[in-house]
């Protein structure tokens, strides 16, 4: 049973519902380093929050990644991890996991948003397809360790789970 709600600054006035939990009421996006958090030993805060927030995405379908994050992931996950997951592993954390989170795959319009996001907000080309991929989502947080925690792309926001 969800706990009471409270409203919280989103920027342009407009107030996003936040449950007791901290997890918000509407759809959101996870970067990339939240999912190789949840494997991250030398990290346990972070992998417990990262964790949790893995947890919520399924459990009450409002979490989202893109085709991007699921690359991005498995290619660290077998390449860089302290112990790289073994091919079965991989493909049972895609089924379980990734594959049940993915709601973006790029076509060229994408492209083309994320082209113009990058040059009219400075980002990186591989932070503004992250950025354009919640958008196109209609995500109403992006958690990212990556990006400044606060700032606002049109209806996002950014926040990172591991402060405070």
């Amino acid at each position: 049973m969800p706990g009471p709600e409270r409203a919280t600054p989103r920027g342009r006035g407009r107030p996003a519902r936040i449950r007791e939990s901290g997890e918000p009421e509407g759809s959101f996006f996870l970067d990339t380093n939240i999912l190789v958090y949840t494997f991250d030993d030398s990290a346990p805060a972070k992998r417990e929050r990262a964790k949790s927030l893995v947890q919520s995405a399924l459990t009450t379908r409002l979490g989202r990644i893109s085709s991007q994050v699921v690359q991005e992931f498995l290619n660290v996950a077998l390449r860089r991890f302290a112990v790289p997951l073994r091919p079965a592993d991989a493909e049972d954390y895609l089924r379980l996991v990734l594959a049940p989170l993915c709601r973006h795959s790029p076509d060229s319009d994408f492209y083309h948003r994320a082209l113009l996001l990058s040059a009219t907000a400075s980002l990186s080309w591989y932070d503004s397809l992250i950025v354009q991929a919640g958008l196109d989502l209609k995500c109403h947080v992006l958690y990212s360790e990556d990006l400044q925690h606060g700032q606002v792309f049109g209806e996002m926001r950014v926040e990172n789970p591991f402060l405070s």
